[in-house]
C-alpha cells in the first residue's frame, strides 16, 4: 500500500498564493502519477493538475496558467504551487497517485482551501 500525506492549505486572500505538499511512502517504487483533485460541497471531485514519473504535467482547464506542479522522484514528493488565487479555488484538495503495476489509486486525507477576503 501507498501512503499520502498532506502539507499546507488554509485561508488566503483572492489574488494570493498558497503551497501544497504531498509525500508518499510505503510501496512507493510503481508509483506513476501524483497529483492533486478538489471537490466543494454539492460538486463533482475534478482533477487539478498531476504529473507522471517522467515529469509530464496535465492540469484542469479551470487552473491553467495559475497553478504549478512539480515532482522530486527521489524524495517521492508533489508539490502544488498555486497564484492568483480565486474564491472558485475554495474546495478540499486530495493529494493523488496511480500506482503502474497494481493500478490501484491512492489518496490523502485532504486539505480545506478557502479564497475569501
Amino acid at each position: 500500500q501507498v501512503q499520502l500525506v498532506e502539507s499546507g492549505g488554509g485561508l488566503v486572500q483572492p489574488g494570493g498564493s498558497l503551497g501544497l505538499s504531498c509525500a508518499a511512502s510505503g510501496r512507493i517504487f510503481s508509483i506513476y502519477t501524483m497529483g492533486w483533485y478538489r471537490q466543494a460541497p454539492g460538486k463533482q471531485r475534478e482533477l487539478v493538475a498531476a504529473v507522471s514519473r517522467d515529469g509530464t504535467t496535465n492540469y484542469g482547464d479551470s487552473v491553467k496558467g495559475r497553478f504549478t506542479i512539480s515532482r522530486d522522484n527521489a524524495k517521492n514528493t508533489v508539490d502544488l504551487q498555486m497564484n492568483s488565487l480565486k474564491p472558485e479555488d475554495t474546495a478540499v484538495y486530495y493529494c493523488h497517485a496511480l500506482d503502474s503495476r497494481s493500478w490501484s489509486n491512492y489518496w490523502g486525507q485532504g486539505t480545506q482551501i478557502t479564497v475569501s477576503s
